[in-house]
């Protein structure tokens, strides 16, 4: 590996010089800079940023740390907080937990031994704990898409009971009276607070809990949809309508529908959750709760920058919770 006393070498100048000519290259002679700069473009140098890190003592790296990379919703996410972190200088390492309290460990290990600027964290382990690490190292972190009940904790989330709420007004207005929640792991906060919000829904119309059903999915995914999906249309007394706790698993009831002649949304009615980018492209548009994953990740980044720079004592942490927005398309809409 090419080193910087390698370019001071054949450049015939002093390390410190290739050092300002790659930090501070106002400080050095036109023609001095002009020859430094040729031999490490020949040379082919490249600067350990490890060594820098160490010098400065702070990373240019800040982690990003998601349930499930395959789920566009987090895509969206990581977008916003790399536009952020790119604008400041930073890189943004994004990293996928799967939903595993195991890997989100090793991943948080991995952040703090690399030192890295901070993370932004769905955390995967709801106690919690999986967290405790960072605080010992002293490596600031904020919650993305998980509310925090810690007031020394940073957190960006949704009203994910209001979007639950919206999603099953919407059905209620339509006219649906059955309605199955096809819901997630229970250790997933989200797939809890959106069944409260459903509840809540058919509580101020007047109506039965047990006018919801519930289907739970051991993944949050399309697959498990259409398996959900398959369960639905096996029911004893067969709902009009599906909420779902996230478009994914929309989706997989919507492919499930079609594959049993089951016409959407005139005999069954659709509503998704996230509303990604697939949602309004499905064969019938599916009508979805729209989270605001962009600013979501951008807000969570902004967060974490104001804690690492400056003095931290005069940090302010605070817990921001953005609205969710009902998107109304085909899914849910009777054919006139």
């Amino acid at each position: 590996m090419v080193g910087i006393k390698d370019v001071a070498r054949q450049a015939g100048v002093s390390v410190g010089t290739v050092s300002n000519v790659i930090n501070r290259p106002d400080l050095v002679a036109e023609e001095t800079r002009t020859r430094v700069q040729s031999v490490i473009a020949r040379l082919g140098y490249v600067r350990s940023e490890s060594a820098r890190q160490l010098r400065a003592g702070a990373s240019r790296i800040m982690a990003l740390l998601v349930l499930d990379m395959g789920n566009p919703f987090f895509v969206a996410v990581a977008s916003g907080a790399e536009r952020t972190a790119r604008a400041a200088g930073l890189g943004v390492m994004v990293c996928n937990s799967a939903q595993s309290v195991s890997e989100e460990q090793e991943y948080l290990s991995l952040f703090a031994e690399q030192r890295v600027r901070g993370v932004l964290v769905t955390p995967a382990d709801p106690t919690g704990r999986s967290l405790d690490g960072l605080r010992s190292q002293g490596i600031p972190f904020v919650l993305v898409d998980r509310v925090s009940a810690d007031a020394s904790v940073c957190s960006v989330s949704v009203d994910d009971v209001a979007g639950g709420r919206l999603a099953v007004q919407h059905l209620i207005a339509a006219g649906h009276r059955s309605i199955v929640y096809v819901g997630g792991p229970p250790e997933v906060t989200q797939v809890h607070d959106r069944k409260a919000g459903a509840l809540a829904a058919l509580a101020e119309a007047g109506l039965p809990a047990d006018s919801l059903t519930e289907i739970s999915a051991e993944r949050l995914d399309v697959a498990a949809g259409r398996d959900a999906g398959s369960r639905l249309l096996g029911l004893g007394r067969r709902p009009t309508a599906v909420f779902c706790a996230n478009d994914l698993l929309a989706l997989g009831v919507l492919q499930a529908m079609f594959a049993a002649r089951i016409s959407v949304p005139d005999e069954m009615a659709i509503v998704g959750y996230d509303d990604i980018e697939f949602a309004a492209a499905a064969a019938v548009p599916l009508t979805s709760v729209r989270q605001p994953a962009v600013p979501m990740g951008r807000l969570a980044a902004e967060m974490l920058l104001e804690e690492t720079v400056g003095d931290p004592a005069e940090h302010r942490h605070r817990q921001t919770v953005l609205q969710p927005e009902l998107v109304v398309r085909g899914s849910s809409l009777p054919s006139r």
